[in-house]
């Protein structure tokens, strides 16, 4: 029995890649692949969401049980976008991911992928614990074509 090629996947997105937010372009180019939007939800188990470096980058944190429920966006992605998505996300030596239960605003429940942050300084932990995020101008996101090239922001988490 031959094995069946992944042709898409569902991913969660709560960040920049939220429709109307700094990286959500990156899920509607052409270029990148295919992607599909599904329904808004949010995470079955708590998690820490907070924002961190110089450049204002949301991470949710691998602590799962703390913090809230994120709420969030479901896409449908073909393989060409989820590798897009891996690249935005530089897994695995950034953000890992992982599959969660996501519910929907309908109560369904869905099996996604999300990125998250494994390793981290503790005080991270410390930081306001968002539900949801939204760029703002008290906290502005800056694209990775703005920053200083000379700081990383994964070597930047103890700002």
């Amino acid at each position: 029995m031959a094995s069946k090629a992944v042709t898409s996947a569902l991913v969660f997105v709560y960040g920049t890649l939220k429709s109307g937010q700094p990286n959500h372009h990156w899920l509607t180019l052409p270029q990148n692949g295919k992607s599909t939007f599904l329904a808004k939800g949010k995470t079955s188990v708590k998690f820490p969401l907070v924002i961190g470096t110089r450049y204002n980058i949301p991470f949710l944190l691998d602590k799962p049980g703390q913090g809230n429920q994120i709420e969030g966006e479901i896409y449908e992605v073909d393989k060409d976008m989820f590798g897009k998505l891996d690249e935005l996300e530089e897994y695995p030596k950034y953000y890992d991911r992982e599959q969660q239960q996501i519910l929907t605003e309908n109560n369904e429940t869905l099996q996604c992928w999300l990125y998250l942050l494994r390793k981290f300084p503790d005080r991270l932990l410390d930081k306001p614990h968002l539900t949801s995020y939204n760029n703002s101008s008290e906290q502005p996101y800056n694209e990775k074509s703005v920053r200083d090239p000379k700081i990383v922001a994964k070597d930047d988490l103890n700002y």
